[in-house]
């Protein structure tokens, strides 16, 4: 790269055609922005051109324009700034741009923001490069931004944009899980009279609902084995995801997770890492996914199974990988609120 002057009014040197602007100019009445790589016309306006009618230049105390002229080893901010998108974006995102350097990566539709932070951090150490994103597990709507990549400078050396597109790999770094439709039973081992009732199943239809998904029924037991393991077999049998209220989730004897052993199920996480919802237990009983909370009220709160229940309804398993980043934000106070699907922004939420 190369630095060049041009002065308006005076002929311009014909290899100049492409050398790039440094700063944002008024022409004629029309406005140049920054990066605007110049044309022969461009040129050509210059050329004959009244310099009092240039504005911008003159503001720096300068009778010439500053241009910078690629050599052949290095990329205009707009095309790497493409590359880059390109290279950092997984599956479930549209492009917006380039715009001054900026390319906008928006989901295509509603679901969850997976972000490899590692990879992340790495790639942002690499000078002249900038890519930003949302929190990972964030909830995001369709046409929602979820990152973005940006060149620092106007044109950026080759083997910088080659070594960040390597670093990115070829899974990308930021990506939207959509939401799926998956059947959702509802086991609940606790007495509730009818007002209470009405409220706890509208607070859940509501929420599976939003995400698009579909509930398959409600089933209220007695706290007796027997009577559980039934409902989670039945509840099994016609649902990929079975949410239950009511469990003792401190006490290893809680009819829950002993019919889940001896259904040949698994307990696969006690709690999780964030507040509210150490009291959180996940499990899986064959192919089906089981999210427990320790009562019906909690439903009714802002909890950190706000947070899991939109992964598992984007079709992802109940795994310790699931929660193992949720401590990372885990102290969910209003302030975190934008982390939540648009169903739990007004809830209640603790003060810390």
């Amino acid at each position: 790269m190369r630095i060049e002057q041009l002065v308006p009014g005076d002929r311009p040197d014909p290899d100049l055609v492409g050398a790039i602007l440094t700063g944002d100019l008024q022409v004629a009445g029309e406005r140049w922005p920054k990066g605007r790589r110049l044309s022969a016309t461009d040129l050509a306006t210059l050329s004959t051109a009244d310099p009092a009618t240039v504005i911008g230049h003159r503001e720096r105390g300068r009778a010439s324009l500053t241009v910078l002229v690629s050599d052949g080893g290095d990329v205009h901010e707009d095309d790497a700034a493409l590359r880059l998108a390109a290279a950092v974006a997984g599956g479930g995102l549209t492009r917006r741009g380039p715009a001054e350097s900026r390319v906008d990566l928006l989901a295509a539709a509603g679901g969850v923001v997976h972000v490899r932070i590692g990879l992340l951090e790495r790639l942002n150490r690499i000078d002249l490069i900038e890519v930003f994103s949302l929190f990972d597990g964030q909830v995001v709507a369709a046409g929602e931004l979820v990152a973005s990549a940006k060149i620092a400078p106007h044109l950026i050396p080759a083997a910088v944009l080659e070594r960040a597109e390597a670093r990115a790999g070829q899974r990308g770094i930021v990506g939207v899980a959509p939401f799926v439709v998956r059947r959702v039973a509802v086991v609940v081992k606790e007495s509730l009279h009818a007002p209470a009732r009405e409220r706890f199943e509208a607070s859940v239809r509501a929420k599976v609902e939003s995400l698009g998904s579909r509930l398959v029924g409600f089933e209220y037991v007695e706290d007796r084995l027997d009577s559980v393991a039934r409902a989670l077999q039945a509840g099994g049998a016609m649902a990929d995801l079975i949410l239950t209220a009511g469990s003792a989730s401190t006490d290893p004897s809680d009819p829950f997770f002993v019919a889940i052993d001896r259904l040949g199920g698994r307990v696969v996480r006690h709690g999780v890492p964030a507040h509210p919802g150490s009291m959180l237990w996940l499990a899986r009983l064959g192919r089906v996914d089981i999210l427990g909370l320790p009562t019906c009220g909690a439903y009714s709160k802002a909890t950190a199974a706000d947070l899991i229940l939109p992964r598992l309804l984007t079709g992802e398993r109940v795994s310790r990988g699931l929660v193992a980043g949720i401590g990372h934000g885990g102290v969910l106070t209003r302030s975190m609120r934008f982390r939540f699907p648009a169903y739990a922004r007004e809830l209640d939420a603790p003060d810390g």
